[in-house]
């Protein structure tokens, strides 16, 4: 996400009007109170969003979870409520668990309900998650330039670092977790001084590198990876990027600004949050 960017900032700037993609989008489901994150949430065929409204950075209490079917309609609209303004989600062990701030909220799949609050110590901007194939959870903060990293419920410092450059999206890829960076120099209106990139951060040894090719292009938001090929979002301007070894970052789709945390089935569809529309679209891709 994931910003507390001025409508009227992108007004001024000129890409407002940005053209709503229409090639490959199967639904948009509408209604949704600054939807930052889907989660594709394979054991119960649902799309879990998150719903900061308000001041992303604020907590007010306003934030809340909704569900929705997978052709886009909505299923509960107020699944968990609670949260202040919750962003990323991952499930992990049977639940669900959403970064909020400064804390890591816990909630039970089944119910819905919220039944843990994990303090993240020192955390100040908590944005996406992933989790790995031992089932540790990963959550990044994005003013930062920090990974956290929560076993059960002991959370702890993983990895913090400069060429991080203020990490939003976080993806656990095998080995490797891939994080989409903001960039450097963040401004009051949440533009930088150095577009960010994409890296690839190493689980074992926590060294991280930049993906060849695809570094210092955009603000970036979500990101996913199916198979060797890596998805990412740029709030600022609505861009949805594909990038693939070797390669560099390709424009797929295009939205109106504050296209945020992707989700997708693993196989052919991705979710697309749009923040400032208030609506998730669903894309099929190639």
């Amino acid at each position: 996400m994931n910003s507390l960017i001025p409508t009227a900032f992108l007004a001024i700037v000129g890409i407002a009007a940005a053209p709503a993609v229409e090639a490959g989008e199967l639904w948009r489901a509408t209604g949704l109170e600054q939807p930052e994150s889907a989660l594709f949430d394979a054991a119960n065929n649902r799309i879990i969003v998150s719903n900061i409204v308000g001041n992303p950075g604020e907590a007010d209490g306003n934030g809340y979870l909704s569900v929705l079917s997978l052709d886009g309609k909505t299923v509960t609209q107020h699944w968990t409520d609670g949260m202040d303004a919750p962003k990323g989600m991952t499930i992990s062990g049977g639940k669900l668990y959403v970064a909020d701030i400064t804390k890591v909220r816990v909630v039970d799949l089944a119910s819905g309900k919220l039944v843990a609050s994990i303090a993240v110590p020192n955390a100040v901007f908590l944005n996406d998650m992933t989790s790995d194939r031992s089932g540790k959870v990963y959550v990044t903060d994005m003013l930062a330039d920090t990974i956290y990293r929560i076993d059960g419920d002991r959370p702890e410092l993983f990895v913090k670092d400069a060429m991080l450059a203020s990490p939003n999206g976080i993806f656990a890829d095998g080995i490797r977790l891939i994080v989409a960076s903001w960039g450097k120099g963040i401004k009051p209106d949440f533009s930088t001084a150095e577009p960010g990139g994409l890296l690839s951060v190493d689980i074992a040894s926590k060294m991280v590198s930049p993906l060849p090719g695809a570094q210092e292009f955009a603000d970036l938001d979500g990101v996913f990876a199916i198979r060797d090929t890596i998805y990412a979002t740029a709030y600022m301007t609505g861009t949805l990027y594909r990038y693939r070894p070797s390669g560099t970052p390709e424009a797929v789709a295009h939205f109106k600004p504050g296209s945020a945390d992707i989700g997708t089935d693993g196989e052919s569809i991705l979710y697309v949050p749009l923040m400032n529309e208030g609506e998730v679209a669903a894309l099929k891709l190639d």
